[in-house]
């Protein structure tokens, strides 16, 4: 797992040092304004190079394609990623579903459930958190977030 140090950079932002599996090192600065900039040091070079500046919505386009959110390996069905007590799983609907062709909200999935669903994937369209209008489509694949229960709940009232 990797290492991730935090700091506060007094009227600039936050400054988050990660140093990977691999043995990289990079720094990520989000400034008070909503750029980010990453920062790339090389082994034999303590100093620290800017390799680019990214924008607030910039940002979060490149956190969901590094998270999965917009691409799964056809490979893997389910995939689930388990951070302590927080589980994120993608559930595909399948034809007969009992979840298809209704909206989020008509479901009451948080209210039922307590678990979230952060991301629609259907063929090349993403949508980042669904509000409750949202009809979960046959073929779509949902990015859902809660407890093991939870999920477990939600599971339930889609199939």
């Amino acid at each position: 797992m990797s290492i991730v140090r935090e700091s506060d950079l007094i009227g600039i932002g936050k400054k988050y040092q990660i140093e990977t599996e691999a043995g990289d090192n990079m720094v990520v600065v989000i400034h008070d304004d909503g750029r980010r900039e990453l920062y790339r040091s090389e082994d034999d070079d303590s100093e620290t190079h800017c390799v680019m500046t990214l924008s607030d919505e910039e940002s979060r386009q490149v956190a969901g394609i590094i998270g999965g959110l917009s691409y799964k390996p056809k490979a893997l069905e389910t995939m689930e990623v388990a951070l302590d007590d927080l589980r994120i799983e993608w559930y595909k609907v399948g034809t007969s579903s009992d979840g298809a062709n209704k909206s989020i909200g008509e479901l009451g999935v948080r209210q039922r459930t307590g678990a979230s669903i952060i991301a629609a994937i259907l063929e090349d369209e993403t949508i980042i958190n669904p509000g409750p209008e949202y009809i979960i489509s046959p073929g779509t694949t949902l990015v859902v977030a809660g407890k093991k229960a939870n999920i477990k709940l939600l599971k339930e009232i889609l199939i």
